[in-house]
């Protein structure tokens, strides 16, 4: 059940910027959409409807982009107007059960409400925790059949310009890490003695369940909570993907160089199951440049909405007043007759495939196919995504406010070129 999450943060990135990357890795054919959702006030005293329950809305909502699955109301991966990059991954622990269906918030769910409620890294810490203690963590994980059935807790990555934080959730109990330099997350606790904050009460609630003694030592997280430890197995965190993905960032970081090229580079890694395919596939992918605090130049965010990154442009988009990113990447909608909100949910699907989605869908039948029009419409893509690149980094260096309008409309111009070439 993979996932893999990233953060370069200087000296290891180029221009002194934070890097951050994510794939989401997710049941072969599950539709990712890519949705814009600008600011917002509230009436006081409102609700807001998350994919599962209601909770208190806040009088203002920050803009956010957001990598979602089409069917759920949170995201996998995301970011907002201030600068802020939110992911998470699945991670498996001795207090899974039967309880994790219960509906409550999704991680996903947390995730858009961390974007949504918070400026910075430190602060969406504090909002995620905080709805994680006053309304839990649960609920099925997808809609497909056969894995509705599937429920599980969350590790987070909170990046912003000037720090990152790696939260690590068992139920309602949870451990935070501030990062430094180069950092990977895959699907397993890793936060062991060295936390800086942690949910009142951790170690007591441990010993209250009897993974924990005082005279063990020192509170280990990973060793109190990981279902991998056991029996009290000396075993540490390092699954493959999880080794690969640091091997990959030291390469890079070695050269003090990370930036988005590097970043999707490692996201495109096949060997190492970074990129992966089988019952589970990359659905979509995400980096976002995050530039020094202070500086002129914004955010750039960089997404595929597309499976598959070997095969997929990443689209760069910036907020700015009057961003506009289309509908080509937003799924249709089916309001009350959706199956996941009827009661009982998930009795049947529905088609969720976007415009782009199908257009790629296309191309990558043609490369399963080793068809030679699809290695020709992939190396037209990446021609593309090159040239986008090299655009947007000049423009970069000297951006001021008239350029918002030339960049408003960036993310839906290049998702059109994109088009096209599916159609040739």
């Amino acid at each position: 059940m993979p996932c893999d999450m990233f953060v370069a943060l200087p000296p290891a990135t180029s221009d002194g910027c934070v890097i951050f990357g994510k794939n989401t890795d997710r049941p072969t054919g599950e539709v990712q959409e890519v949705i814009h959702v600008p600011k917002q006030d509230h009436e006081e005293g409102s609700k807001v409807m998350c994919t599962y329950i209601e909770v208190d809305q806040i009088p203002h909502t920050h803009a956010v982009i957001l990598t979602k699955p089409a069917w759920m109301w949170g995201a996998e991966m995301g970011a907002n107007e201030h600068g802020l990059c939110i992911g998470n991954v699945a991670v498996w622990s001795k207090l899974n059960g039967p309880d994790d269906l219960k509906e409550k918030l999704l991680g996903m769910d947390l995730i858009r409400l961390g974007l949504e409620r918070s400026k910075t890294a430190r602060e969406s810490l504090d909002v995620i925790t905080g709805l994680l203690g006053q309304y839990g963590q649960g609920g099925p994980c997808a809609e497909e059949p056969g894995l509705t059935k599937w429920a599980y807790h969350n590790s987070f990555l909170l990046v912003d310009s000037s720090e990152a934080w790696l939260l690590e959730t068992v139920a309602s109990h949870w451990a935070a890490e501030k990062l430094t330099g180069i950092h990977n997350v895959s699907n397993e606790l890793t936060i062991t003695t060295k936390f800086d904050l942690s949910s009142p009460g951790l170690e007591e609630a441990a010993e209250e369940a009897g993974l924990y003694r005082k005279e063990d030592g020192d509170f280990n997280f990973y060793r109190v909570f990981s279902e991998e430890s056991s029996g009290g197995s000396s075993i540490s965190p390092g699954s493959t993907r999880y080794l690969h993905g640091k091997r990959l960032l030291k390469e890079f970081a070695s050269k003090g160089q990370i930036g988005v090229e590097e970043m999707c580079k490692i996201l495109r890694d096949e060997s190492s199951g970074i990129n992966m395919s089988g019952t589970f596939t990359t659905m979509a992918s995400h980096v976002s440049v995050l530039p020094p605090p202070g500086s002129a130049t914004p955010p750039c965010h960089w997404f595929t909405a597309t499976p598959n990154p070997s095969t997929s442009v990443f689209k760069p988009f910036i907020f700015c007043p009057q961003a506009n990113i289309g509908d080509l990447t937003t799924s249709p909608a089916y309001g009350a007759e959706d199956p996941v909100r009827k009661s009982p949910r998930f009795q049947e699907q529905v088609d969720r495939k976007h415009p782009l989605y199908l257009g790629h869908e296309n191309l990558q039948t043609l490369v399963d196919k080793d068809d030679p029009k699809g290695q020709m419409i992939v190396e037209n893509l990446q021609e593309l995504e090159v040239k986008c690149m090299e655009d947007m980094r000049e423009m970069m260096k000297e951006f001021d406010e008239k350029m918002f309008m030339k960049v408003s409309q960036i993310f839906l111009q290049i998702c059109n070129f994109e088009l096209n070439f599916y159609k040739c």
